[in-house]
């Protein structure tokens, strides 16, 4: 069994520091976006879920999420908690859960919902550029794509 070798108080101060916004992820797509000529809006709060980046132009809401407060590959990272279950396995599944309401309610109002895993960004980010290029209609030429 595993433990956390911080302090409760210590623990919450860390956790506590966890962005919502603009984080390294988010900033690392939008920066490559833009550089492309895509431009977006940032936490867009007139559609649900508040979209990390939105291209209202096309519709397409796009949220970087973390692995680990989105749940991904869920079965086998539930396992490796060990403090707090009670509290970290309901809150990460109500997570998810979120996720698949908002994406349906999106579609519903003709958003293109797309979703990109922290470690897909950070390890195959012209991968992520280049799936979001495949949702814009044929016409759009990137800046550096002569």
């Amino acid at each position: 069994m595993k433990y956390d070798f911080h302090t409760t108080k210590e623990r919450s101060r860390i956790m506590g520091r966890i962005k919502g916004k603009d984080t390294k992820i988010e900033l690392k797509l939008r920066k490559a976006l833009w550089h492309i000529g895509i431009r977006y809006r940032k936490n867009y709060r007139r559609i649900p879920g508040s979209p990390d980046i939105a291209l209202t132009k096309y519709r397409i809401a796009l949220f970087c999420d973390s692995d680990f407060w989105h749940g991904h590959d869920w079965p086998h990272r539930k396992e490796r908690i060990h403090s707090n279950l009670d509290y970290w396995i309901p809150k990460i599944e109500r997570n998810i859960e979120r996720d698949r309401e908002i994406d349906d309610q999106l579609v519903e109002l003709g958003w293109l919902p797309l979703h990109f895993w922290e470690h897909r960004i950070n390890r195959d980010l012209s991968g992520c550029i280049d799936e979001v290029l495949s949702y814009l209609p044929g016409g759009f030429r990137a800046n550096n794509q002569q």
